[in-house]
């Protein structure tokens, strides 16, 4: 992928809280995982790297040709601008130090095209307690 730039919309639309909810609902009990998305909707937007995220959840980045990846720049200037991603920030003890709610592929695109610039993100803990 080139250097091209990322759009960001400032705000997650709807579509990608109810990711998230699917997403969490297999992670925890639906009870919570819905509490957590509740959350997010009320969390503000702080900017952090990809390269943060991908060290910080432990996820395996997706190749920069994976044809989801590698459309989201493209979709990004050309339509609409990809919507920030929702994060959850776990318990290191137990082997998870952040989850990727929804945004995986929106991540592992910005890597590619400059793993050092910021994208918006909503991150609440799982415990609750708020940064």
């Amino acid at each position: 992928m080139g250097k091209a730039k990322i759009r960001w919309a400032r705000e997650p639309k709807k579509k990608d809280f109810d990711a998230a909810a699917a997403y969490l609902c297999l992670v925890f009990p639906e009870r919570r995982a819905r509490r957590l998305v509740a959350r997010l909707k009320r969390a503000s937007t702080v900017q952090m790297k990809p390269k943060d995220l991908e060290r910080a959840s432990g996820e395996t980045l997706l190749p920069s040709d994976d044809p989801v990846v590698s459309s989201k720049p493209r979709k990004s200037v050309r339509k609409d601008p990809l919507t920030p991603v929702l994060l959850v920030r776990g318990d290191v003890a137990a082997g998870r130090p952040l989850l990727i709610a929804d945004g995986y592929h929106r991540i592992c695109a910005s890597y590619h095209v400059d793993r050092d610039a910021p994208i918006p993100c909503r991150i609440v803990d799982v415990d609750g307690a708020q940064p």
